[in-house]
């Protein structure tokens, strides 16, 4: 993340907000599933197969998803150019809005869910370089790595700083499934329309700082 500067950085701690209420949302839901951490839906996967549990069916049913939103995402950035970031944060909102429709309609069901799977697979293609993720928004594992080394990289004479992004995407995850987790008893997944505010909001942001290099 060193390589961006405050305005980018600002933009992957919203997006992984973002992430975390949505995945909070799918979490309760779906009584234990994720919507965008697909590390815990492929163990749900093994534990359901090795049990002969339904589980297994709907972990995997929501692997394909957010495979698949990685997939028309990776697209439509290529599609954008040097507007990659605005194209996918737009699809992504698109999503959501789709998602949000069905939950105040009540005839969601499952596809609600792949909905929201879909937007958050989609949303990994805002920050690339060189063809392939450089910021994951949806899963923390590597940046919890990174901020790992970051701060052994300070306590050896390095960058005293450098790990400050990396605790802040985790945070930002973090405090937005706590805000997730709090309203879902209230709106359920009519939540998912300040999912849809928040994203426009981040669009708009994203439009601020413009068209970007192919490696931004």
């Amino acid at each position: 993340m060193r390589r961006y500067d405050f305005r980018r950085h600002a933009l992957a701690v919203g997006l992984s907000a973002q992430a975390g209420f949505v995945d909070a949302l799918g979490f309760l839901k779906l009584g234990g599933l994720f919507v965008s951490f697909m590390s815990g839906n492929s163990t749900r996967l093994g534990v359901g197969l090795a049990r002969g549990s339904d589980v297994a069916m709907a972990a995997a049913a929501l692997v394909v998803a957010f495979v698949a939103g990685v997939m028309i995402g990776a697209l439509a950035g290529r599609g954008a150019g040097r507007w990659r970031k605005q194209a996918v944060l737009a699809l992504v909102l698109l999503l959501l809005v789709l998602a949000a429709l069905l939950a105040v309609s009540g005839a969601g069901g499952e596809g609600l869910t792949l909905l929201m799977a879909l937007a958050m697979g989609a949303v990994n293609n805002v920050f690339q370089r060189d063809g392939e993720v450089s910021i994951g928004v949806t899963y923390m594992t590597g940046a919890l790595v990174k901020l790992g080394q970051a701060l052994a990289t300070a306590l050896t004479g390095g960058d005293p700083i450098g790990w400050v992004p990396w605790l802040l995407l985790w945070l930002g995850l973090v405090a937005g499934a706590v805000a997730g987790a709090a309203l879902f008893p209230v709106l359920d997944l009519a939540a998912l329309w300040i999912a849809c505010g928040w994203c426009a909001l981040l669009l708009g942001w994203s439009l601020h700082i413009g068209p970007l290099p192919a490696d931004g």
